[in-house]
């Protein structure tokens, strides 16, 4: 192996993390993946503060993980908590007013490719490779620009985040969980 080679593939090697899909090249991450799920959860039932310990049953999400990215919703506006006995979790606005990229931008914001990843000097633009993926990035944002965390259940077919069915959600929504 070159020592060129060797140098590129230790700085990809740095670059890449424990994450559903890579962070670093502007992806989604294990932490949004979470975030996401929770705030879906929380957007099924606006009436009453859910539990950290009953939202990650839920997302399937480890419960002291997704305290810390609850919290950073908090910081953000994003969400409310309550203490106490019936304390939890709500949204801070109702889930039409909440994109999905208002939660990617508060707990792992999307970052676009400006320049080589790569450090290669003769890159001042980016090459066909790079460009194709920043501008993947690109579709991906808008799509999570466009979309409010109520849009998600509006969607036809059936399918609705963290249920199997539609009257499933009916019937968590009735229940408050």
């Amino acid at each position: 192996m070159s020592l060129k080679f060797g140098k590129i593939r230790s700085r990809i090697q740095h670059t890449h993390s424990d994450v559903f899909i890579d962070r670093k090249a502007g992806m989604i991450s294990q932490a949004m993946e979470y975030s996401l799920r929770a705030m879906a959860l929380l957007a099924q039932n606006t009436a009453e503060p859910i539990a950290v310990q009953h939202i990650a049953e839920r997302c399937q999400v480890p419960a002291p993980y997704l305290s810390k990215l609850m919290q950073g919703l908090v910081k953000s506006g994003l969400v409310k908590s309550r203490r106490g006995v019936n304390g939890g979790f709500t949204l801070s606005r109702p889930p039409a007013e909440i994109t999905l990229s208002d939660i990617v931008q508060a707990v792992d914001p999307i970052r676009r490719i400006e320049r080589c990843p790569l450090g290669i000097k003769g890159h001042v633009a980016l090459c066909p490779l790079h460009r194709k993926i920043d501008q993947a990035i690109a579709t991906i944002d808008d799509a999570f620009r466009s979309t409010s965390l109520a849009d998600l259940f509006q969607e036809s077919g059936g399918v609705v985040p963290l249920c199997e069915t539609r009257e499933q959600l009916f019937q968590f929504a009735a229940r408050g969980t």
